[in-house]
């Protein structure tokens, strides 16, 4: 009997945390002072903004706290968004004009229906969700081009330039990473597109060829904010993929790479790492070589093994430098409510907590069939959106993990103290404009009552488990 009234307490508290007519012991009518977005794991609800009122009070109650400190004040936010692989370019492409510009201001754009993407990362040259691989410098067996003379960025005329150009006129503001898969083979030691290392010869080469990449860019109209030495440096088993350990990449740096983007006179940020958190030794390892630290704004970081506080390991170690987190895949094999779950909490909240400037996780787009990708590249890759025909496309798993911050928090943010109680992991920010943003997850297997509580007041809600919630005020 004990029990059934404990049942029956519980479900009156819920129904009271989230009714119309009663808010933290308010009578209606009150003004609703939160907005709730939520989704859940199940896909009852995705990215949809609650109709329930939500206002701040005073009633004292047994609720767990999560408190939002904007006093306590941590790294400004650079954005959220997805890599702009070629692939996503070319199968966006494939959608006829309409749907095209309907998805590109869905995801890019400001009005009430967009999610407002504002990071992309893109390759320079092929990555391996490109149909083929190539760079921007091939030559033919035994030739080598030390000039630069057949540099071109052709491969990409016809897919990516043309939609990152639609994408700039819709937010002239995005930031843009830039990462290699390979260099070109010619410049390697196995004369493979796979594997492979840059030959010490071409080191100076190889640096023109950034700043060429980088200049040309400019000249169509797209600024590269960051560039990455290359993509998962110690993964040489992909197509493209090329290897570059830790003093390779020091010694790259400071006697080639940052001497020539000096020399032309560019802005545009030299990050190391992009691999994975299992080997925070190896950003620490470069940032520790002197003569390579001053060129170097920070590391990148993907989550394919290792923990998500190893951005706070090596920010730790180097205060002053920045951290990225550029990628993480979800698979056409996953499960939404298990990727919605793990995600939020590492991705987006874990990169978020330990220091990174942005959170992205990896394909833009593909087809219904994972393609295009290159022969040994990812053939499990699910895209944020799949592409159906020319008129019809869907929203994946990576799009709600994304827009649950993307949507609320601009670039430019700061990001401010929560706590984390139990399974309700949180990160909180401050817009531009003064407004206050929480993200919440429940990681545990039952619905969880809390309170939000700012500035001594505090709010009542609920998330279901699996659930993701956005609150704003």
């Amino acid at each position: 009997m004990r029990f059934l009234s404990i049942i029956a307490l519980i479900s009156s508290f819920i129904s009271c945390a989230q009714s119309n007519d009663v808010v933290n012991n308010h009578p209606n009518p009150v003004a609703n002072e939160v907005d709730f977005w939520l989704t859940k794991g199940t896909q009852s609800v995705n990215l949809e903004k609650q109709s329930s009122v939500l206002a701040f009070g005073t009633t004292y109650n047994m609720y767990q706290n999560i408190e939002v400190n904007e006093a306590q004040t941590y790294q400004t936010i650079d954005g959220f968004g997805f890599s702009l692989t070629g692939g996503s370019a070319q199968v966006i492409n494939q959608l006829n004009a309409q749907k095209k510009q309907e998805l590109l201001q869905e995801l890019f754009g400001f009005n009430a229906n967009s999610i407002s993407i504002s990071y992309l990362r893109i390759s320079i040259g092929a990555s391996d969700l490109n149909a083929s691989a190539f760079s921007y410098d091939d030559m033919p067996s035994g030739q080598t081009d030390l000039n630069l003379v057949n540099f071109s960025l052709s491969p990409d005329m016809t897919d990516l330039i043309p939609v990152l150009k639609e994408i700039l006129v819709i937010n002239p503001n995005i930031k843009i990473i830039a990462a290699p898969w390979s260099a070109p083979v010619w410049m390697k030691d196995n004369n493979s597109f796979i594997g492979g290392s840059l030959q010490p010869q071409y080191y100076s080469v190889y640096a023109n060829y950034f700043v060429k990449y980088i200049q040309k860019m400019q000249e169509n109209g797209i600024t590269i904010d960051a560039i990455t030495p290359q993509n998962e440096p110690l993964h040489g088993g992909n197509n493209p993929s090329l290897l570059m350990y830790a003093n390779q990449q020091a010694n790259f740096i400071k006697n080639n790479l940052g001497p020539a983007f000096q020399t032309a006179n560019l802005a545009t940020k030299i990050v190391v790492y992009d691999h994975n958190c299992d080997n925070p030794q190896y950003p620490i390892t470069v940032l520790s070589d002197a003569n390579a630290n001053p060129f170097i704004d920070g590391s990148a970081f993907h989550l394919y093994s290792g923990d998500i506080s190893a951005l706070t390991t090596v920010h730790d170690a180097f205060p002053n430098k920045n951290i990225y987190f550029t990628e993480q895949w979800t698979s056409s094999t996953g499960d939404f409510a298990g990727d919605l779950k793990w995600h939020t909490k590492n991705v987006v909240i874990g990169s978020m907590i330990n220091w990174s400037k942005n959170a992205l996780e990896w394909n833009l787009a593909n087809n219904a069939t994972f393609e295009p990708h290159t022969s040994g590249g990812c053939s499990q890759c699910k895209g944020a959106i799949t592409v159906n025909s020319s008129d019809s496309f869907i929203r994946n798993v990576a799009y709600y993990i994304i827009a649950h911050a993307s949507k609320f928090v601009p670039m430019g943010s700061v990001r401010i103290a929560s706590t984390i109680n139990g399974n309700l992991n949180t990160v909180a920010f401050k817009t531009p404009n003064g407004k206050k943003v929480l993200l919440v997850e429940n990681d545990g297997n039952a619905t969880e009552l809390f309170n939000i509580k700012h500035n001594g007041k505090w709010v009542i809600t609920s998330l279901e488990s699996g659930s993701v919630g956005t609150f704003i005020w």
